[in-house]
């Protein structure tokens, strides 16, 4: 297949690109900056793509976004957040819908914060409704964004993504400095919970979408269980045969990070998926236990390498 990937550069699509490219795809990346043969440049912000020379697209996975976790939310900030992943999404669905043939599929990232931040619920799935606060407000409308391709009759699968793991980055990088020297510890009471997967799952589930036709609509992409925070911090400091018992007040977390810290840190999302179980998809890593030593080990395996540069700001942080 000929796959178009936006945000081929961002956590999920360091991993990505060369898993198409080993199972034998060819891969076209969407970028603000066309640096290699086959890269197709666009400009969310300024309303710019060109598809007219890509020729015929199989499928296109689409990543690209604001990162969320790169600062405080001020108002300027989270404008760039929604509008890098509205107005982004609308930009590339029109043009596919424009194309003489159109991909067969769309995949569009979003996140299992659709659910809202604080629901009171002890299971959310797909069946669950839309919930508040603004990063539920920036998943609804991004995927509304993709109605033009769905008009056009492309195919589209909307994955609502929970907290990646993988110590190449996201929060499993973040946490494991201070939990390699005994430092770790919970955040705020533990209690809160939210949907996980291993980005080997992930990566597995972006493929399975690729070429089956039932995969539609919107698809939770999270482990069997989601894991309170306690839970999560009490596996990680065992796999690392680590203590962990410096907990961090709530408090101080909504005041290092304001707003953000409510829909992201400290939300309660205890995210399930139905649609995974009814599509018959088989995780690789269902259990948190299992996933941590398996993500931790290649952490070990892979230290002493050299270090990737920081994913530019416009591409997908789960």
């Amino acid at each position: 297949m000929r796959i178009l990937v936006s945000g081929a550069t961002g956590l999920i699509g360091n991993a990505l690109a060369p898993h198409l490219k080993k199972k034998g795809h060819e891969v076209l990346r969407l970028t603000r900056t066309a640096k290699r043969t086959g890269d197709i440049e666009w400009n969310p912000q300024a309303g710019q793509i060109d598809l007219s020379g890509a020729g015929k697209i199989d499928g296109v996975i689409h990543l690209a976004g604001e990162n969320i976790a790169d600062g405080r939310w001020t108002g300027r900030k989270k404008e760039r957040i929604l509008n890098s992943r509205k107005n982004g999404t609308r930009l590339l669905c029109d043009a596919l819908a424009a194309m003489p043939e159109a991909p067969g599929v769309l995949i569009s990232a979003s996140g299992i914060n659709y659910y809202g931040s604080s629901t009171g619920s002890d299971r959310l799935d797909e069946e669950s409704p839309a919930g508040t606060g603004f990063l539920a407000k920036v998943c609804r409308e991004w995927e509304q964004a993709t109605a033009p391709a769905e008009q056009a009759g492309i195919r589209i699968c909307h994955l609502r993504i929970g907290m990646v793991l993988t110590p190449e980055g996201g929060a499993l990088k973040k946490m494991l400095p201070a939990f390699k020297l005994g430092l770790g510890g919970r955040i705020a009471n533990g209690r809160q919970r939210t949907g996980w997967i291993s980005i080997d799952d992930l990566i597995g589930i972006i493929d399975a979408a690729l070429h089956e036709e039932s995969w539609s609509g919107a698809i939770n992409a999270v482990a069997r269980e989601p894991a309170s925070n306690r839970e999560f911090t009490r596996q990680l400091a065992r796999v690392l045969a680590r203590p962990a018992v410096f907990p961090v007040p709530g408090l101080l977390v909504r005041i290092l990070f304001g707003e953000m810290a409510n829909d992201t840190v400290l939300a309660d999302l205890p995210v399930y998926s139905r649609r995974l179980t009814e599509l018959g998809y088989k995780l690789c890593h269902p259990e948190l236990a299992g996933a941590l030593n398996h993500l931790i080990g290649k952490e070990r395996k892979g230290q002493g390498r050299k270090k990737k540069s920081r994913p530019p700001p416009n591409d997908f942080d789960a």
